[in-house]
């Protein structure tokens, strides 16, 4: 019965530990989200969760405080989030099925090239692509940040397609030569249907990944018909006067929906997709 009593309590204890844990997790977002219902003047000068004082208009505020509607920003991030998303699951799943099943000279140092691909720094490479964007006249459009995603430019995304197309048995692929299949049919028909779990792994890290990306999108776009939703929420803040914190937090509330209804729908598929591909 000690033992029993013991076991509750130390459960007890370590769901207590977890909840508090995840508070302490949460609590910068639901200060924002509190913040957001502050009038300005108020937001500092009462740090607590619960305002004393209820302001909305933060959001009609903050939605046409810009230039354009905040609608304008949700659409532009939307396109460049798209085409990242398209642009990653159709070059980076082929780069791995053929790294993976195809026998090609030089396989190991091309692989061991992309590899250490991923070691280098976006600072180290974002002038060599803006003085060649700048060339071909992509400044201020969205092709210098989704075109890249055509070419298989993200490693990590290779790595992980590779490990879960190495898990597959070579036995339906031997199958399917013998009924007559190319590639192109066992890689469509065979190995993308088996890869659900790792494609949607790499939709929702590319699609996160590229939402909140602020440091390329400030390169690569400066027009501010062209802003995404990170580039306008800066907007809000400015070093030389008074500061919109009210409508920033607003808009940062709704610049995260779409990333929250992302990962709360994608969840299983991610896990599973990690689990599957042996990445720890």
């Amino acid at each position: 019965m000690r033992r029993r009593a013991f076991g509750g309590w130390r459960r007890a204890l370590k769901h207590v530990g977890l909840i508090l844990f995840g508070f302490v997790m949460l609590y910068p977002l639901l200060w924002m989200l509190a913040s957001s219902f502050k009038p300005t003047e108020l937001i500092f000068r009462e740090p607590g969760l619960i305002p004393s004082e209820f302001d909305f208009s933060n959001y009609s505020e903050g939605w046409n405080a810009l230039l354009h509607p905040f609608s304008h920003y949700l659409i532009n991030s939307a396109i460049v989030v798209l085409g990242s998303v398209l642009g990653n699951l159709v070059s980076c799943s082929m780069a791995a099925y053929a790294f993976a099943r195809l026998k090609f000279r030089g396989r190991t140092v091309w692989f061991a090239i992309m590899l250490m691909s991923i070691m280098l720094p976006i600072h180290v490479i974002i002038v060599p692509q803006y003085i060649l964007f700048s060339s071909l006249e992509w400044i201020n459009t969205f092709l210098p940040l989704i075109v890249p995603k055509l070419l298989a430019t993200d490693a990590f995304f290779v790595i992980l397609m590779v490990q879960f197309f190495r898990g597959i048995p070579k036995e339906l692929e031997e199958a399917a030569r013998l009924d007559g299949c190319g590639h192109a049919r066992i890689f469509l028909q065979i190995m993308l249907p088996l890869a659900i779990p790792a494609l949607a792994t790499t939709t929702i890290f590319t699609f996160i990944w590229t939402w909140n990306d602020f440091f390329s999108q400030l390169i690569f776009l400066t027009r501010p018909d062209m802003y995404t939703v990170p580039i306008a929420l800066r907007t809000f803040v400015d070093a030389t006067s008074s500061s919109s914190w009210g409508p920033l937090f607003a808009m940062s509330i709704v610049s995260l929906i779409p990333v929250f209804f992302v990962f709360l729908f994608g969840q299983k598929y991610l896990v599973k997709g990690i689990a599957t591909t042996g990445i720890k």
